[in-house]
């Protein structure tokens, strides 16, 4: 079974962290790892830098482009993830877009991926009719999820299309922006969490985008699996360094 999901399956409300590999050193990406996986998160999403990523706000972009600096690559990352499950036993999933896999060659791509224990993948520029009709088949011949997002705004039909063909969980994007922390969640994205709760979906639900604390972690699983943070954490590594990621994730479960 997928490690995300067996993840899943337990009695609890998630907590996934975002960062972007590379950053802020190049060869912190372990021990950031191993720094969450001490603190109880249950997942983490690792960036694959890219110099054009759309949906990211201006803190994970400043990060992205840190990486880059740094010397990361998509080879470097896959190198420093050889022998990753050896020590870490929690799902792992990359986050990226598409032009980088494509440049790297995705069968490629995938194989390296589950040779390194990748569980799965966010690929946010990659339109799910077209995952769906040319590459979910190669993605599951190597035992890779591919989540997808939705927002306020994505159609009923189009969520029950995703929901038919996803596995994993449904990234639900707590508004339409790019990331970004926030210290409130309000009326609009409550009702937004609600609509989404009340369709019923196979598929769970993890809301991201906007969760920077305890008070917006708490408001957004009440209707979700668990929430993703990134922009937060990020500068919070800026701010305090690795050796405190404890003190963060105690702040938002605490």
């Amino acid at each position: 079974m997928n490690r995300i999901d067996q993840k899943f399956k337990e009695n609890k409300k998630l907590l996934s962290i975002y960062f972007s590999a590379g950053y802020p050193n190049l060869n912190d990406t372990i021990p950031i790892l191993n720094s969450l996986q001490a603190s109880g998160v249950d997942m983490v999403e690792i960036g694959l830098p890219f110099s054009d990523p759309l949906a990211d706000g201006p803190t994970i972009q400043k990060s992205s482009t840190k990486a880059l600096q740094n010397g990361m690559t998509t080879e470097t990352l896959f190198n420093q993830l050889e022998n990753i499950r050896g020590h870490i036993n929690i799902p792992l999933v990359l986050m990226g877009y598409f032009n980088p896999i494509m440049q790297y060659g995705i069968e490629k791509f995938c194989k390296r991926c589950q040779a390194t224990g990748i569980d799965g993948l966010i690929i946010p520029d990659l339109p799910v009719d077209v995952y769906h009709k040319e590459y979910k088949d190669l993605f599951v011949q190597y035992n890779l999820y591919n989540m997808f997002l939705i927002t306020p705004q994505t159609p009923d039909s189009r969520i029950h299309y995703i929901d038919e063909v996803s596995n994993g969980f449904i990234y639900m994007v707590s508004s339409s922006s790019v990331t970004g922390a926030k210290s409130t969640i309000g009326d609009i994205q409550m009702d937004y969490f609600n609509r989404i709760s009340e369709m019923n979906l196979k598929t769970p639900t993890i809301v991201g985008f906007g969760i920077s604390n305890k008070e917006t972690y708490n408001a957004s699983i009440i209707h979700s699996k668990g929430v993703i943070i990134g922009s937060a954490f990020i500068k919070f590594l800026e701010e305090k360094g690795v050796q405190k990621i404890d003190d963060f994730i105690k702040s938002i479960r605490s």
